[in-house]
């Protein structure tokens, strides 16, 4: 299921990504879930973009590299 808007995103995600990083969240999703078919390994290809450019830091913050 691809996520149109920010808003549309899990919890998860909107309550601990800055925006910038929810947006390589969606985009990343979103394009994942075109090409396959387990919605788990979209959500693994779009943790994994996001952990490219950014980093989580000592209080647990999501933090841009």
């Amino acid at each position: 299921m691809p996520y149109n808007t920010l808003s549309d995103l899990p919890e998860s995600v909107r309550d601990n990504l800055p925006h910038h990083a929810q947006e390589i969240f969606k985009e990343a999703f979103n394009s994942a879930s075109d090409e396959y078919d387990e919605e788990e390994t979209a959500f693994k290809v779009a943790w994994s973009a996001v952990k490219q450019k950014y980093k989580k830091n000592d209080n647990g913050n999501w933090i841009k590299k």
